[in-house]
């Protein structure tokens, strides 16, 4: 029998917890818990120790924000967040914030719930990975080592925190070194087809890796200007 996924349904609305669990129980590999507050979103996230976390930003007491940064400072967990609001700004402060994909309500619960497969089948299987590093999941530079094997970011001798996805993007642009990519492109190798969102995403996690690891004096993240990204080794 396959291992069940864990899902962490957080929505102060019981309407549209009940529906995203009711979809996702009548499919035997999840199993789902729900919160309707941050506080209680917190406690739940450790007891429970979800595969991937739904948050809703518009939450009482510790807001969305809140709930996704104290995750994100703990766990690399997958985050999909679900809001009303509708903003550029709020949807970029969620990426900025660790989140994976990010939705508008109201939305489709089949759609959402499509997006917690595609993500599932993207993380889960990899970070379950048990097998010995092999040269197309790993790559090295003087400083960096990147590992697809246990998702993993050593920068200076020291483990650096990343989402998957960071981790994701930066692994795709160093195994390609000094070869310019669109943003089209990075959507497309990173995030797939079943990705909705825009090439603003693939903005917002290049400065969050920026913030992260700096340029080096044999390698750097570069920006194209007008068509996309690289890394640029010297």
């Amino acid at each position: 029998m396959n291992e069940r996924h864990k899902v962490l349904v957080v929505d102060d609305d019981q309407n549209i917890s009940e529906l995203i669990t009711i979809y996702l129980n009548n499919n035997e590999l999840y199993e789902t818990r729900t919160a309707a507050d941050g506080e209680s979103a917190i406690k739940t996230f450790y007891e429970f120790k979800p595969d991937i976390v739904v948050l809703d930003l518009m939450l009482p007491g510790m807001d969305g924000y809140q709930v996704c940064r104290e995750i994100r400072s703990k766990s690399s967990v997958p985050i999909i967040m679900v809001s009303a609001k509708a903003e550029i700004f709020d949807r970029v402060l969620g990426l900025e914030l660790g989140a994976d994909d990010y939705m508008t309500k109201p939305f489709d619960t089949k759609e959402l719930v499509a997006r917690i497969k595609a993500v599932m089948r993207r993380y889960r299987d990899k970070t379950a990975l048990k097998e010995p590093v092999k040269s197309e999941n790993y790559v090295e530079y003087p400083d960096l080592k990147i590992s697809l094997v246990n998702y993993s970011v050593i920068y200076k001798e020291a483990v650096v925190d990343m989402p998957p996805k960071e981790i994701e993007l930066l692994y795709f642009l160093a195994s390609h070194p000094n070869q310019v990519f669109t943003r089209e492109q990075l959507l497309e190798h990173i995030w797939g087809y079943e990705y909705a969102g825009d090439t603003r995403t693939v903005d917002v996690h290049i400065k969050r890796l920026r913030s992260k690891i700096h340029d080096h004096g044999s390698w750097s993240l570069g920006t194209v200007w007008g068509i996309g990204y690289k890394f640029e080794t010297k």
